[in-house]
């Protein structure tokens, strides 16, 4: 049964990202080479200050053990889907945050599983589920990179199919990612009411602290308003049903649905709580002014 889960949880996280990729054109990978100090920005602050604030996070409100390790898994994981659509209501830079998912999904095999493996065994210690690196990689490349990879194959060689399947596919994720998070939730909700009050300050805390300093950062490296909120989006919004299916496979679907999966499931709740305030405060801001900062450094 556990293996059945485990195995549902993968499929469902390879269609949603192949919901991303078909979206995706190869000029889409080209605009980071093209803006690369803006992607250098972008890295900075999802793989280097994300985890750390994360990490920071964790020790803050005293997080257990495993949820810390859940905590750590979750800050590992690109925004996906949910990020895109959030930078197009916001009216951020839809492209930038397009590409950026659309890199970071791709080498998330590379990254994923030894940051995985490192943050376990500082939390959990000897207590810490034991793995493949090769296995959870070859998972991570099967459930992320391919999908992502053919979804932008179809768009560029199949245009016509692409475009058939586009709005089915993303309907269909939308309805995958509210399942996983729902049944995640569902199977830990009584370990969920007696931790809530440890982790959900946390939970929300994160989200707040990192659209905050995703915005600083951007603008104190000179990014125009436009780029300086989507990565202040992207820094902040997580896959956490990537997150979920990564911890199944771990620890095949038994703990990691009840406790190490815990966190990125309530946290793809409590970011909402940031995102839907930040899309109204910030909607208009900077579209006075789209070609200010790096992108006209750039330009000269």
């Amino acid at each position: 049964m556990e293996s059945a889960i485990t195995f549902a949880l993968l499929v469902a996280q390879g269609i949603i990202m192949f919901s991303l990729g078909i979206g995706l054109e190869v000029k889409d990978f080209k605009r980071v080479i093209e803006r690369p100090y803006v992607f250098f920005v972008a890295m900075l602050s999802q793989v280097v200050l994300l985890p750390l604030l994360a990490f920071g996070t964790a020790y803050l409100f005293d997080f257990p053990p495993v949820f810390a390790a859940g905590l750590m898994l979750l800050s590992f994981c690109p925004g996906g889907v949910t990020s895109n659509i959030i930078s197009k209501l916001s009216k951020a830079d839809v492209a930038l945050s397009v590409s950026l998912t659309a890199v970071v999904s791709v080498l998330a095999f590379m990254t994923v599983p030894v940051l995985v493996a490192m943050s376990m065994k500082h939390f959990l210690g000897e207590e810490s589920v034991t793995f493949s690196l090769f296995d959870l990689a070859f998972v991570t490349f099967l459930i992320t990179t391919i999908p992502v990879l053919l979804g932008v194959l179809i768009r560029h060689f199949k245009e016509n199919i692409a475009n058939a399947i586009q709005g089915g596919l993303e309907k269909t994720a939308i309805v995958l990612w509210v399942i996983i998070v729902v049944l995640a939730i569902a199977n830990s909700f009584d370990r969920l009411v007696d931790s809530f009050a440890v982790i959900g300050g946390g939970l929300l805390f994160l989200p707040f602290i990192m659209m905050v300093i995703g915005i600083i950062v951007s603008r104190l490296f000179a990014l125009n308003k436009k780029e300086s909120k989507t990565l202040g989006i992207e820094t902040s919004i997580q896959n956490g049903p990537l997150a979920i299916a990564i911890a199944a496979t771990i620890n095949d679907a038994d703990l990691a649905i009840t406790e190490l999966a815990l966190p990125a499931a309530v946290y793809s709740i409590t970011m909402y709580f940031v995102a839907l305030p930040f899309i109204f405060i910030f909607r208009n801001w900077g579209e006075e002014n789209n070609v200010t900062g790096a992108s006209a450094v750039a330009s000269k």
